[in-house]
């Protein structure tokens, strides 16, 4: 197997093991895995932190693999195709684990400590449209303020002078408005999946 490949230019004869995998060749497919399972465990296992786990959800990768193989597109890039089937394997995990309330509330509750600054949120770079959508919720006025704190980053006292209202109020505000966002992000499954992820990425750095 590993001779035979060896002697074809490796773009071109990745494109042909794609082929006969998709044709139902299983010594193809086994040279796939070897090549792709151990980088992919790795990146999989500093996610979910759990060998078993991890070894799960590769095996569960590689035979969606093996059985949607028929839909496979050999000229796109078969390593991208991996590393997306991965990353929805470990969202539907971290999905699963949403269900656990007090975990989810932890996370909520560490995450509102801090500033949400848009650009720095992974969170907010994938999944923007959740936090669009709780923020809606809020009255006209409790939107305004909490953008210009939360969003924009600006203190009570700017915004004081912004809108002129008293700082006092404005907190009132923030406070009433972080509770209705947080309420509305921990009863929606796949932000809590995604804030579960970015914390789990937050502390592998």
């Amino acid at each position: 197997m590993e001779r035979t490949y060896s002697l074809i230019e490796p773009s071109l004869k990745q494109s042909l093991i794609i082929e006969k995998l998709i044709k139902g060749d299983q010594i193809a497919f086994s040279y796939l895995y070897d090549l792709y399972s151990k980088p992919l465990y790795r990146n999989i296992v500093r996610l979910v932190k759990n060998d078993d786990v991890a070894q799960e959800l590769l095996q569960d990768l590689f035979l969606k693999i093996w059985e949607s193989r028929a839909v496979i597109d050999p000229d796109k890039s078969f390593k991208s195709y991996l590393y997306k089937i991965a990353e929805n394997l470990v969202f539907m995990h971290f999905r699963k684990l949403s269900k656990d309330r007090r975990l989810v509330e932890n996370l909520l509750n560490s995450y509102f400590e801090f500033d949400i600054n848009a650009e720095e949120s992974m969170i907010l770079k994938e999944k923007k449209q959740f936090l669009e959508n709780a923020i809606s919720r809020l009255s006209p006025q409790r939107q305004q303020i909490y953008k210009l704190c939360k969003l924009e980053g600006k203190s009570y006292e700017q915004v004081s002078k912004e809108l002129g209202i008293s700082t006092s109020t404005i907190s009132d505000h923030i406070v009433k408005a972080n509770k209705s966002v947080k309420q509305y992000l921990l009863n929606n499954q796949e932000y809590v999946a995604l804030l579960i992820v970015s914390q789990i990425c937050l502390h592998t750095k």
